[in-house]
């Protein structure tokens, strides 16, 4: 089997856990609000602003057996740098003030999430920084284009408000390809293995980000 195929095998369990975080049954619903929406772009900004970065670490901790990764690694860095401003843009159009909400810490599930990955990159495999990207783009071209709809008509929200929901879906679909062509090329077992792990651990993480949206909406609602 193709390690790209494994890995979605290997990871499915997990990712139904992100999958059935209450926010995402609340959107299909329209059991959400402008808040909700903030607390979503908010703990967006605080992870997303670290894609490029992590990315780096990884290239730069490669060893020599690893290096034919560097080109797709170097790639991923271009496309994902300052991506985290279309969210501070969509913030602004939803009418709020960017820069308090750039200023405002994450929850605490993002920043453990965020603190796990440099770890692991800097402490163990930089190819694990492959797990982030299958979580993170897999669930914005599954999730996005359809989000990005129901929140927009529900919210009657300016296709201003919208740029990382809708940019981003359509970019991680096309992400998604190239994504499974390096995967397939990934033959060393341990990097198979760190891949798959970090994975898992970013699903159950990036879920626990998601769970706590409607707690910090409810907070963000009361202090505005």
């Amino acid at each position: 089997m193709p390690f790209y195929d494994q890995l979605l095998t290997d990871t499915d369990a997990v990712k139904n856990y992100l999958l059935s975080a209450p926010i995402i049954e609340d959107v299909y619903n329209g059991a959400f609000s402008l808040h909700s929406y903030l607390a979503f772009l908010h703990q967006a900004y605080h992870h997303v602003r670290h894609t490029a970065p992590l990315l780096s670490r990884a290239l730069q901790g490669l060893r020599p057996e690893q290096f034919w990764v560097a080109d797709a690694l170097r790639e991923y860095i271009r496309e994902e740098a300052g991506h985290e401003h279309w969210i501070l843009d969509d913030i602004e159009a939803c009418g709020f003030d960017r820069r308090y909400w750039a200023e405002q810490p994450p929850s605490y599930e993002t920043e453990m999430m965020v603190a796990y990955l440099y770890d692991y990159v800097t402490r163990i495999n930089p190819m694990g920084v492959f797990g982030m990207v299958l979580v993170l783009e897999g669930t914005s071209s599954s999730l996005a284009p359809a989000v990005a709809e129901i929140v927009q008509k529900a919210l009657s929200l300016p296709d201003a408000a919208m740029t990382y929901l809708t940019t981003h879906g359509e970019l991680d679909q096309e992400h998604i390809a190239h994504f499974e062509t390096v995967m397939n090329r990934v033959g060393d077992r341990d990097d198979q293995q760190a891949i798959v792990h970090v994975a898992n651990c970013v699903y159950r993480l990036y879920g626990d980000v998601y769970r706590a949206i409607p707690e910090q909406a409810t907070r963000f609602a009361v202090s505005s």
